[in-house]
């Protein structure tokens, strides 16, 4: 076979991208898809492959050379000549960095053995003995319960491109299936991306930042006032939303996964009909094999309220064009409190208002307590227990009354934050025989198949905790069933946080649930107090607590309330799904000083090991 130069494939947006790994040199012999060289983006790394087999006759790249589609890596020579799958043309094959987006490891676990099926049709297969002593059912599940897709515009249509929806989009590519990704609006992400996780925690950020140089004056060191210019902020948040949805357009356009913009509808049990686009792309109508729900939900309203501008939800909240002096948020849940705290940074005087008599509701009252207390003294008003009459629309602001108050009072904004509601009545899904709820649900089993079984959902719309993170793990798992592969939805828990200041985080069982259902339990707490790291900070107020079984058993629950909060429930998190006990931690060496030690120290206490603070007994140790 005569030489052949290699070149760059198509990769999507990205361009002038640097090479940082030769995976081959001159005299090897690659076979077809063989990776040759690896390059990085802003958000992703890709191998790019051997379109054809043969022996590496020169390389005309180096590591840290930047190239882009069309770029000459090296030259190919010998070989029986036989051409690869997609050819070199086909795209780089994508590894996605570790900030979940579209990463191509397997997820889900083997269905357990002995079981009911999880439709309730009959007994799982028999089961067998895997090498590690796992059971595994002798034979997968049935693939693609609809069809073979011959004859199909699609293997898999994906309705919704947030975390869940891409998640889902990209697995089920990189196991071969043809796939398109329908997303409502302009660019891919959903809400998360696009008006809600994201956006919010750039805005978060840059509140600590305020707050962090308001607390430093009573360390002597002092700072002016802040100047907000909200322009820039607004738009250095929207550059962050940008870089990710455009890498996402990116990945999608290396794994060929067609995106199709438009609000889609069933319109039969294997087409959907996409309506025109925001951006004015003509509908169409596309057929598939199989479907994954995904169209998540959006925020609840409250009846009565004056149609107003200066009433606004949480998207409005992202992106407003002053900062207003007084604001009430309606709602003391985790969307309401974090915006609550933003604006507070920013300069608004803040009034919350919740029906419960207790913020974030559910959550333990002891992991609250500290987020209480500060905003507390930093909020105008925190009122509990407390629900709001009437809100008019005057000239000069928004009088709100309260129950249990004479006297009105007047706001610049209100933002309504009561929770979301899942968008299941608003695909056509009955055209589908989808059923759907009068909530608004889906309802799935543990292979994420809806009562169509070629019609699978996540995310959102399946109930369960509104969380993206819970959304792409299901995501993964509908596509490897669909693929033929037999993994269920089995997560021991999934963990909860308020990226509020201070953050809550939570995982696993909760006081509160373990008393009103009797569950027996060992629990240690540790203030933060006892943290020289806490302590340098200047934010001791935190807490750590777990929770395991009794003397010291399998770790059952783990809440947390202090600055980062959401990033160290992680590991009790891992220790839930890994069956560690207290002793398991308790032994693990974590790094001094740390935050992360305060999970260590409370194993400590409940083994009886610790010496940072006295343990509750001895247990011969």
């Amino acid at each position: 076979m005569p030489s052949r130069s290699v070149t760059v494939p198509d990769i999507g947006d990205f361009s002038d991208v640097p090479i940082i790994e030769i995976l081959v040199s001159v005299g090897d012999t690659v076979a077809p898809e063989d990776p040759l060289v690896t390059l990085e983006s802003d958000k992703a790394t890709m191998d790019v492959p051997a379109p054809v087999g043969g022996t590496v006759e020169s390389i005309e790249v180096s590591v840290g050379d930047r190239v882009s589609e069309g770029s000459a890596l090296l030259t190919l020579s010998g070989g029986d000549g036989d051409e690869a799958a997609g050819d070199a043309s086909a795209g780089a094959a994508a590894r996605p960095e570790a900030d979940g987006s579209g990463a191509a490891t397997e997820s889900g676990r083997p269905a357990e053995s002995g079981e009911p099926a999880p439709d309730g049709t009959g007994d799982a297969a028999p089961a067998t003995q895997s090498p590690t002593g796992a059971s595994v059912a002798s034979e997968p599940p049935p693939a693609a319960a609809g069809d073979d897709g011959a004859g199909r515009d699609f293997d898999v249509v994906v309705l919704g491109s947030g975390p869940g929806g891409y998640t889902a989009a990209f697995r089920a590519a990189d196991l071969g299936l043809r796939v398109a990704l329908v997303e409502r609006y302009g660019t891919l992400g959903g809400v998360c991306l696009n008006v809600g996780c994201i956006p919010s925690k750039a805005l978060l950020h840059a509140a600590r930042v305020i707050t962090e140089t308001q607390e430093m004056a009573e360390h002597g060191i002092r700072f002016g006032d802040p100047k907000v210019d909200v322009g820039a902020l607004i738009g250095w948040k929207q550059s962050v939303v940008d870089r990710l949805t455009g890498g996402l357009s990116g990945l999608a356009k290396q794994r060929k996964v067609e995106v199709i913009h438009g609000e889609g509808r069933f319109t039969g049990p294997h087409t959907l009909r996409i309506g025109e686009s925001q951006s004015g792309a003509d509908g169409r109508e596309v057929s598939f094999a199989n479907c994954i729900i995904a169209a998540g939900s959006e925020a609840a309203t409250i009846p009565g309220l004056p149609d107003d501008p200066r009433v606004i939800d949480s998207t409005g909240a992202l992106s407003p064009d002053a900062i207003p002096g007084r604001m009430l948020v309606i709602g003391g849940g985790i969307i309401g409190l974090e915006m609550a705290c933003v604006y507070d940074a920013l300069g608004t005087k803040v009034t919350v208002v919740e029906m419960m008599d207790q913020l974030i509701p559910g959550t333990d009252p002891d992991l609250i307590r500290p987020l209480a207390k500060r905003i507390g003294e930093r909020y105008t008003d925190v009122l509990l227990g407390t629900r709001v009459d009437s809100i008019r629309a005057q000239k000069n602001g928004l009088q709100v009354k309260f129950a249990d108050e004479q006297k009105a009072r007047l706001f610049d904004r209100v933002l309504v934050a009561v929770g979301r509601v899942p968008n299941g009545a608003k695909i056509g899904a009955d055209a589908a025989g989808v059923a759907v709820d009068e909530r608004g649900f889906i309802a799935v089993d543990e292979r994420m198949r809806t009562n169509a079984p070629h019609i699978y959902a996540i995310g959102d719309i399946v109930g369960g905790p509104m969380l993206a993170h819970k959304a792409t793990h299901e995501a993964k798992v509908a596509a490897e069933v669909i693929a033929g592969r037999d993994v269920t939805f089995d997560a021991l828990t999934v963990p909860s946080v308020a990226y509020t200041d201070p953050e809550v985080a939570w995982m696993g069982l909760t006081e509160t649930r373990a008393k009103a259902e009797g569950i027996e339990y060992e629990k240690a707490t540790i203030p933060w107090a006892a943290s020289g790291r806490a302590l340098g900070l200047g934010r001791p107020e935190g807490m750590t607590k777990i929770l395991t079984e009794p003397d010291g058993g399998h770790v059952l629950g783990c809440g947390i309330v202090g600055v980062g909060a959401g990033d160290l429930i992680s590991e009790a998190v891992l220790a839930l799904e890994m069956g560690a006990t207290a002793e398991d931690i308790a032994l693990t060496i974590h790094p001094h000083p740390t935050l992360s030690e305060t999970v260590a120290f409370a194993a400590e206490m409940i083994d009886g090991s610790i010496t940072d603070l006295m343990p509750p007994r001895r247990r011969g140790r």
